[in-house]
């Protein structure tokens, strides 16, 4: 039977306040942070990509490389005989890296539900710092430089820093339930963006001495993330003897709705609601379900597909939005850089207000659709935009706004509404598969993205890639 009306109608804040408590705001700290130093180190490396093709290409071919550097050195480590061939050879990098970012994702959401979630962010913290630090400071210490080395560990970078978003969203869904999830997912989704900006800031910081001692510091930092994660993250309430979600069931009845994910039938007969995916065992253990299981599961491929597409946009933003701005408007690339941020301040301010309007109104799927309408005459006006900074930046935010908000939402909150459906109630093994479901579809249509952007830009221009996007 459906609830009634009465009590589905209780303020969400309701139950998310009356559960809230210290380990509560841990698990958001830790988690949130982990997987910001995940994003630092990607940023890091599109940071540092003009002094790495600096450091690729011969000093007689590259008017940016400094003239101190001795004459030999450059002939003994160079890869490539011109800047071009560099750069192109990093944007390779690009897209290996998120093409085993999406595969691993799949892989890593099943492991997350058959193992302890806290080893598998922890092992994928620790190890991707490693790989980052062999990457960009080992190989640089030891002047050793193969374009198959480099190739290789990019590969292992994106599938072990695959293990961040499925296990950190599980972790998230099983302390928080849907009383108030769009607005704490939103606010929280906002990792992404807090991290690029620390990943922009420390290697900042560090660049002047050499751009090994960036990869230096954010592979340090994250490694110390991932040693704090495994000795204090707690990936469960049961850990610390407080109720699981759905617990008490029985005795609140609006506790039942707060834990009641959006993504539910309330039509759905009584026959149905008793089927479960995941068999129940004697000892109350869940089993992870399946991979096929999970994709059946209704609105999955659905909302994989879409964040496939949103994805694209997005991340097409974030790896593309400083050289059309240096590209079409002749400004510096310090001054693109900085305006960039407005994207991500944008979308962080989109997650959080969609994410509370979802909850106040109970359904999601409205929110998203009225935002994306809204994006398409964005990106339409920026497209036009003058060229002006201030006004640049204003219609950058609400490109932000409207892009954003729907991607974190779908990412962070809706998955795990997903994963917590009727069809596998009882169980919170479904999250991490799940979100490895929908943010692999995503990863992989970013992927393909980067490369048709650039093919789009470099034959028609850059007005039909915003073209592009709008029908994305």
């Amino acid at each position: 039977m459906a609830v009634p009306g009465s009590l589905r109608r209780q303020p969400a804040s309701r139950g998310l306040v009356s559960h809230c408590t210290h380990h509560h705001t841990a698990v958001f700290l830790l988690t949130f942070f982990s997987y910001s130093l995940l994003h630092a180190s990607r940023k890091t490396f599109s940071n540092v990509k003009v002094s790495i093709s600096s450091q690729w290409t011969p000093s007689c071919l590259n008017s940016t490389a400094p003239e101190l550097w001795p004459h030999e050195l450059w002939n003994s480590s160079h890869l490539f005989p011109n800047a071009e061939e560099a750069t192109l050879f990093l944007g390779t990098l690009d897209t290996i890296f998120l093409f085993s970012y999406a595969v691993g994702l799949f892989v890593s959401g099943i492991v997350g539900d058959r193992l302890n979630l806290r080893w598998v962010l922890s092992f994928g913290m620790c190890s991707s710092a490693l790989v980052v630090f062999s990457f960009g400071t080992l190989t640089e210490w030891l002047h050793f430089y193969n374009k198959w080395f480099y190739c290789c560990l990019w590969v292992v970078n994106g599938l072990l820093q695959s293990t961040g978003w499925p296990c950190v969203v599980a972790v998230m869904g099983n302390w928080f339930g849907k009383a108030g999830r769009g607005f704490v997912f939103g606010l929280w989704s906002a990792c992404a963006s807090v991290g690029n900006i620390l990943g922009a800031f420390l290697a900042s910081c560090v660049l002047r001495y050499g751009y090994e001692y960036a990869f230096l510091v954010t592979a340090s930092v994250q490694f110390a993330g991932g040693v704090i994660v495994f000795f204090g993250l707690l990936t469960s309430p049961k850990e610390v003897g407080l109720p699981e979600l759905g617990a008490d069931e029985d005795e609140v009845s609006v506790e039942e709705d707060a834990n009641r994910p959006l993504m539910g039938n309330d039509d759905v007969d009584d026959d149905d609601r008793n089927y479960s995916i995941q068999a129940t065992d004697d000892d109350n253990q869940p089993k992870a379900i399946g991979f096929f299981q999970a994709c059946c599961l209704p609105g999955v491929v659905l909302y994989s597909l879409a964040y496939a597409c949103l994805k694209l946009v997005n991340y097409s933003f974030f790896f593309w939005l400083p050289f059309y701005l240096s590209n079409n408007f002749r400004w510096k690339e310090a001054e693109a850089d900085q305006l960039s941020i407005w994207y991500d301040v944008g979308g962080i301010i989109g997650g959080t207000i969609q994410g509370l309007i979802s909850d106040v109104l109970q359904k999601r799927a409205p929110v998203l659709a009225v935002s994306l309408l809204f994006a398409v005459g964005s990106l339409f006006g920026y497209s036009r935009s003058p060229n002006s900074k201030p006004i640049n930046a204003v219609i950058m935010a609400i490109t932000g706004f409207f892009i954003g908000g729907p991607s974190n939402m779908i990412s962070s909150a809706i998955s795990a509404d997903l994963g917590r459906q009727d069809l596998v109630k009882g169980s919170s093994e479904a999250l991490a598969t799940v979100t490895g479901i929908v943010d692999g579809t995503g990863s992989i249509g970013a992927a393909v993205g980067q490369y048709l952007v650039s093919l789009i830009q470099e034959n028609l221009g850059w007005m039909w890639v915003f073209y592009f996007f709008i029908l994305m």
